[in-house]
């Protein structure tokens, strides 16, 4: 980028609260790990996540996606060397956000940003907008709502979340494109 390069920088949810360890410790009493926790690239060690937290809040990374990647259960479940790469990440991305707020890490401004204008920029979209005429895409969210992460009572077709029975708080209530309301929490 100093040198006037086109570089852009994305992050993962799962990156960013997840790390090897969790890895190692999801195996104790299983003698494989989690598949759920199989990502590419795989988890790293604390300081790297450590490393892309500050990256967030220094403006390096561009945007946070969800990397949502669904895989039937069958497959999730041949053990963790024969399992898909990937996660579930729709349903998680944005109170996942909110915690890095909660925690300081970005200011909820930062945290939008990360998920709207951001990844519009590397995609040379237009921003989006809420000026009057403008079709609304927009999420509605309920910022105090808690819930559990609850791999079977997912929305996705898929539930291989790396965060099942987590607590997290923020639910988004509706999305809304062109206008149109296209999810309504249930």
């Amino acid at each position: 980028r100093r040198a006037g390069e086109a570089v852009s920088c994305e992050v993962t949810p799962h990156h960013l609260f997840l790390t090897a360890d969790d890895v190692a410790q999801s195996a104790a009493g299983r003698k494989v790990p989690d598949p759920g926790l199989k990502m590419n690239p795989p988890l790293r060690s604390r300081s790297d996540r450590d490393a892309l937290r500050e990256a967030l809040a220094d403006g390096t990374v561009d945007a946070v996606a969800s990397d949502h990647a669904p895989h039937p259960r069958a497959a999730k479940e041949r053990g963790f060397r024969a399992a898909p790469f990937g996660v579930t990440g729709l349903e998680t991305t944005l109170p996942l956000m909110l915690r890095l707020v909660e925690q300081k890490v970005v200011t909820l401004q930062r945290a939008v940003a990360l998920l709207t204008t951001g990844p519009a920029g590397v995609l040379g979209l237009a921003a989006p907008t809420l000026r009057p005429g403008a079709a609304a895409d927009l999420v509605v969210v309920d910022p105090e709502a808690t819930w559990r992460v609850d791999p079977r009572a997912m929305v996705s077709r898929s539930s291989n979340t790396a965060f099942g029975g987590w607590t997290l708080r923020g639910r988004v209530r509706y999305t809304l494109v062109e206008g149109r309301t296209v999810y309504a929490w249930r």
